[in-house]
């Protein structure tokens, strides 16, 4: 009986060892579709069990996606000089860093009546813009726009701020303060057009890339997530009204935050337009405008970025739409392909909302394979054997 006992526990103790005795594993398969196969997607288990809940049916419907790419030279890289956050590397200063800007993008319906979201996808401003040799430099810009209460501010955001931007006296001396005040300009002047209906709103959330340094400025619910080597890195913050900071704001300028919504009403604390629910052009109001901004220098490890409204984020982290993106980039290497994806993945968790996913890739090769060097092999000693030994005789 006790050497019975004895066996057991050893079996035990072995199999607990046996997890400790990998070999050396690939976390990401290579490019090509027999590998595609054994990829295995960890950080998305969780998340697959969300979709146990019933939602609305989804209508697989208005589909619109694009495509484009630009190589972009090393440029002056600009420093933050108004409390924006910035992140940088060692290994920003490699000289053979080039980027390669590759966007594609995809907007679906999903389960609502109408679709409200906005998206922009520019590769080559200076292409786009028609600007002269003086401009600063080759650069890209991106953006997702979520309307609520009709299309009108989607609309109006998504085809004017950008414009905004290049007009502003502070660009492009200081990126910061002229994306800041286009979009204050964009929502003022959405207030002035009779023609719209100013009672509808939207969030924005845009990227605007110059050489390697990329600046992105968030007012809303929409995400934007980096890709850095497999890593998820968040690099906006949700525009919650339950958000601690923004309830403070919120509350502080005689707002009320009731079961999650804006004064009873929205589900977001930021947003252009909603102009039922602000007071006079100037003055603070509960509901702002003003985007929070995040600089940082593009590296190498710095394989995409994805941009999406919150349709993506119900039903889905950002590690997992990383995962995703970086495994179905690995196979095709096409990032309109991998916004669909994301798309489709959403649709079948039963998202709620529309869907718009904007995948922005800095190289023109897919992402590496990410290996792990093997770990050592855990096993119990014979003087430990020994002692075990002692242990079960003691206990029986």
């Amino acid at each position: 009986m006790k050497e019975e006992k004895v066996n057991i526990c050893l079996r035990e103790i072995m199999a607990a060892g046996a997890e400790f005795s990998t070999t050396f594993t690939i976390i990401e398969g290579s490019y090509n579709k027999e590998n595609a196969s054994k990829i295995k997607d960890d950080e998305c288990l969780d998340d697959l069990k969300q979709t146990s809940n019933a939602k609305p049916p989804r209508h697989i419907s208005v589909v619109r996606h694009s495509m484009g790419s630009i190589t972009l030279t090393p440029a002056v890289e600009m420093d933050s000089d108004d409390g924006s956050l910035c992140s940088k590397t060692a290994s920003e200063g490699k000289s053979g860093f080039l980027p390669v800007y590759r966007s594609g993008s995809c907007a679906e319906i999903g389960p609502k009546q109408y679709m409200e979201d906005e998206h922009v996808c520019i590769d080559n401003l200076r292409e786009h813009l028609g600007a002269s040799d003086d401009f600063p430099c080759l650069a890209a810009f991106y953006g997702v726009f979520d309307g609520h209460g009709g299309t009108d501010a989607a609309s109006f955001v998504c085809d004017n701020l950008l414009q905004y931007i290049i007009e502003d006296p502070q660009f492009p001396v200081s990126l910061e303060k002229a994306v800041k005040s286009a979009f204050i300009k964009a929502d003022y002047a959405f207030a002035d057009s009779s023609a719209l209906d100013i009672s509808s709103g939207t969030t924005a959330l845009t990227a605007l890339i110059f050489g390697r340094t990329m600046l992105i400025a968030n007012a809303g619910d929409c995400r934007a997530v980096l890709g850095k080597r497999g890593r998820a890195v968040e690099l906006s913050k949700d525009h919650k009204p339950n958000c601690s900071s923004e309830r403070v704001r919120i509350e502080k300028l005689g707002g009320v935050v009731y079961d999650g919504y804006l004064n009873g009403q929205l589900s977001v604390a930021r947003a252009l337009g909603d102009w039922h629910m602000k007071g006079p052009k100037g003055s603070s109001f509960p509901l702002s405008a003003e985007p929070e901004l995040q600089e940082l220098v593009l590296t190498e490890d710095d394989e995409f970025l994805l941009l999406a409204c919150d349709g993506l984020w119900d039903v889905m982290s950002s590690q997992c739409a990383v995962t995703i993106a970086r495994r179905e980039l690995m196979l095709h290497n096409d990032p309109e392909r991998c916004s669909r994806e994301l798309v489709r993945e959403a649709l079948k968790r039963n998202t709620c909302d529309n869907l718009t996913v904007v995948v922005i890739c800095f190289s023109a090769d897919p992402p590496s394979r990410i290996e792990i060097p093997p770990t050592r092999r855990r096993s119990i000693s014979a003087e430990g054997l020994n002692l075990l030994k002692g242990v079960l005789d003691g206990v029986s």
